[in-house]
């Protein structure tokens, strides 16, 4: 098994390694995993509430600021498994099993990859604003071309700061401040060669083929116009996950309501995961 600690002495194990918190002392387990560009703290409207009724569990993927550097290996996590590798791992080590897990864009994959690994870890997954794949494809709307990719990268390695400043916004999708300072600040706090590395991870991954291998009960939510995602693939993993599969369009913009419409998200949670 590979376990971060062992390699860079972490005594507290992956848990401890990406700063893994619990909040509230519900019976049921439910995961907070952000996405790209983010850490823990997006969730930071949304944990006081939820807390009232589980156990939230929220950590920072490897590629935080919040996480020594040293421990991001660019092998690794030149592929997605390798952040559902870290989160079993943080599971295994909490013993718990049949966890909700909400996944946010990339975690929305990562959680699909580590279900399959190990479907024993999760009773329901939650897919917020989340993708196989971003490319297009004949057939396939991935929201970008290959030629758009490839000015991010080629803008985030010229100048990593100006970037983050066009990136920033055009995620947020609304006139939004606050929402778009979080987003800038985390941004900024990431490494330039790691923040690279990881977005070509995202970008240019492809895990349509996993889908159907998928068999624990998924919610697919993301905003009507999201700038990172389009609708229609939403529907696309309705179609292909094997277990039950349900999407539900928020009536917001952006791709991270967690921040912009988190009273909006906050309804549709409780709707789907305690009223149900």
């Amino acid at each position: 098994m590979d376990v971060l600690y062992h390699e860079h002495g972490y005594g507290g194990g992956t848990f401890e390694a990406l700063n893994g918190r619990i909040y509230g002392n519900g019976t049921e387990t439910l995961v907070l995993a952000h996405g790209y560009g983010a850490d823990q703290s997006v969730w930071h409207h949304l944990i006081p509430y939820l807390a009232c009724y589980f156990k939230v569990v929220v950590f920072d993927l490897v590629f935080s600021a919040n996480v020594s550097p040293a421990l991001y290996n660019p092998k690794k996590y030149s592929s997605f498994k390798g952040y559902a590798s870290d989160m079993v791992n943080l599971l295994d080590e909490l013993r718990v099993n049949e966890t909700i897990l909400v996944g946010h864009s990339m975690s929305a994959m990562i959680g699909c990859i580590a279900s399959i690994k190990r479907p024993e870890l999760f009773q329901h997954l939650v897919l917020l604003g989340g993708s196989p794949r971003y490319l297009d494809e004949k057939g396939y709307n991935g929201g970008f071309t290959r030629s758009e990719i490839n000015a991010i990268f080629k803008h985030m390695h010229q100048n990593y700061t100006s970037w983050v400043e066009a990136f920033a916004p055009t995620a947020i999708g609304m006139n939004n401040t606050r929402a778009t300072t979080e987003l800038k600040n985390s941004l900024r706090r990431m490494k330039p060669r790691i923040a690279l590395s990881v977005a070509k991870a995202v970008f240019l991954s492809d895990w349509r083929s996993i889908l159907p291998e998928v068999l624990v009960p998924c919610t697919i939510i993301q905003s009507k116009r999201d700038p990172i995602v389009p609708n229609s693939v939403a529907y696309y993993m309705k179609r292909n996950l094997n277990g039950h599969a349900r999407v539900k369009i928020l009536d917001t913009v952006g791709h991270f309501p967690q921040l912009t419409a988190y009273n909006l998200l906050l309804k549709v949670l409780k709707r789907f995961l305690v009223n149900d």
